[in-house]
C-alpha cells in the first residue's frame, strides 16, 4: 500500500495524514507518563519549539531543522517522524549535503521565499558539512527533550559517535583584509548615476558600516533603531557617542560610535532627507528600503543585500583571471555573520584590548573567567576609534 502524499509546506501550514503523523509511531514510549499533551509529532514537534518563541533568532533556527527533518521523514521515507531509526539519520544527514530532487526541496535560484510563497522551500542549498553537523546537534537535542518528556521511548541520535572535546578552532568564516578590501571596492563603484542607484549605493555602505564597525549581528540591525544613537561627554568633557543595541538573549549593550560611524549616519541620513543627527527616541529604522517607507527592512531582505554585494565582489574578482577564483568563491560563500567575524578578527589584529572586543560585540566573556575583568568605557571608546576602522 503506497504511503498518503503529503504537500510540501512550512510547519505551520503542514497537514500529515493518520499513518504518518506519528499517532502509532514505533518509537513512542508505551510507559511511563507522558509530561507533554501531544498525540502526533506534529504536536510535538510545535511543543518543543513553543519553549524558544521569546528568543527569535533561536526559535527559526530551531523551527527549520524540526521542520526539515519532519518533512523529510513523510514526504521521502514516507515514515513518521517517531518511527526514525538511527540508520534513517545517517541517511538524512547525507542528504542535507544534497537535497534531491533538488526542484521538490531547493528553492529556485537559491532565494529565501516567504514561508506562505507557494515557491518556498526547506532548502536554498546543500548544506555545508559544519551546518549539517549543527543540525544534526539540534535534531540531537530535539531528540532527547522529547525522550524526557515522555513522548518518545528512545533518541535515534544518541548512538552516534560521541567526538572528544577539543579546543574551539580559530573562527575561519570572515573576511582577511585583502577580501575586505576588495567588498569595499565593490560598493565604492556600485552605479549612481539616478536617485535609486545612488540610494542602493547609500544604503549599502551604511548597512556594511554598521556590521563592520558596530560589529552588529543582522538581527541587531533589523531590530534597532537611530534614536539608539546617543551623546554623552567623558571625563575630559569629550563629546562621545554610543549606539545602544538590544541584542542576543534580550541582552544590551553600548557599541562605541566612533567619529567614522557617525560621519557615515549623518551621510547616510542626509542622502535619505533627514537631519544629519537623530533625535532621542527616534523610531527610525537603522536601515531604511528603498523610497519613502520607513518600516524596517527584515532580516532576510538585509541578508540578500550583503548576499548581493559579496556575490558582485565576487564576479569582480573573476574578471581578473582563474587565479582569483579561490578568492572569488569564498566570497560567495559568506554571510553577513563573516562580516561580525571580520570586525572581531581585525580589531584583535590591531591590538585593540580583547576585552574591549569581547564588550563591543557583547560576547558574555573571554573565558569563564572573564566576569571579574572590566574595562572603562571611555577607554573602549577611544581604543575602538582609535584602532578600528573602515577607511572608506
Amino acid at each position: 500500500m503506497n504511503a498518503p502524499v503529503v504537500s510540501l509546506k512550512p510547519l505551520d501550514a503542514l497537514a500529515v495524514p493518520t499513518g504518518l503523523d506519528g499517532s502509532s509511531g514505533t518509537n513512542r514510549a508505551r510507559s511511563g507518563v507522558a509530561q507533554i499533551a501531544a498525540n502526533n509529532d506534529l504536536d510535538a514537534l510545535r511543543a518543543w519549539l513553543a519553549r524558544f518563541v521569546d528568543t527569535r533568532t533561536t526559535f527559526e533556527n530551531y523551527r527549520k531543522e524540526a521542520e526539515r527533518l519532519l518533512l523529510w521523514s513523510v514526504v521521502q521515507l514516507g515514515k513518521p517522524l517517531s518511527s526514525l531509526t538511527h540508520e534513517d539519520l545517517l541517511v538524512y544527514q547525507h542528504f542535507l549535503g544534497d537535497p534531491q530532487p533538488r526542484a521538490t526541496w531547493v528553492a529556485g535560484s537559491g532565494r529565501k521565499h516567504p514561508r506562505n510563497d507557494p515557491r518556498w522551500r526547506p532548502f536554498y542549498g546543500p548544506l555545508a558539512a559544519t551546518s549539517q553537523r549543527q543540525a544534526m546537534v539540534i535534531l540531537n537535542v530535539m531528540f532527547a527533550w522529547l525522550v524526557e518528556a515522555g513522548y518518545l521511548a528512545g533518541n535515534p541520535l544518541s548512538l552516534s559517535r560521541q567526538r572528544a572535546r577539543r579546543a574551539k578552532p580559530r573562527v575561519t568564516r570572515y573576511l582577511p583584509p585583502d577580501l575586505w578590501g576588495e567588498v569595499k571596492a565593490y560598493i565604492d563603484g556600485l552605479p549612481q548615476h539616478t536617485d535609486r542607484e545612488r540610494a542602493h549605493y547609500g544604503r549599502a555602505r551604511w548597512l556594511f558600516t554598521l556590521l563592520y564597525l558596530g560589529g552588529l549581528r543582522i538581527t541587531e540591525v533589523s531590530e534597532n533603531h537611530m534614536g539608539r544613537f546617543f551623546a554623552r561627554r567623558d571625563a575630559h568633557g569629550e563629546e562621545r557617542w554610543w549606539l545602544e543595541v538590544l541584542g542576543k538573549g534580550e541582552k544590551e549593550r553600548l557599541v562605541p560610535a566612533t567619529r567614522e560611524m557617525m560621519v557615515e549616519l549623518s551621510r547616510y541620513r542626509v542622502a535619505c532627507g533627514m537631519a544629519a543627527l537623530p533625535s532621542e527616541r527616534e523610531d527610525t529604522p537603522l536601515v531604511l528600503p528603498i523610497g519613502q517607507s520607513r518600516k524596517p527592512l527584515t532580516r532576510a531582505a538585509l541578508h540578500q543585500i550583503v548576499k548581493d554585494v559579496f556575490r558582485g565582489a565576487a564576479d569582480r574578482l573573476r574578471q581578473r583571471g582563474e587565479a582569483f577564483e579561490t578568492h572569488a568563491a569564498q566570497l560567495e560563500r559568506a554571510s553577513a555573520h563573516w562580516m561580525r567575524h571580520s570586525a572581531g578578527s581585525h580589531m584583535a589584529n590591531q591590538q585593540v584590548d580583547l576585552r574591549l572586543v569581547r564588550d563591543n560585540l557583547g560576547h558574555a566573556s573571554l573565558t569563564t573567567t572573564s566576569l571579574y575583568l572590566h574595562v572603562d568605557d571611555d577607554r573602549r571608546h577611544q581604543d575602538t576609534d582609535e584602532k578600528h576602522r573602515i577607511n572608506w
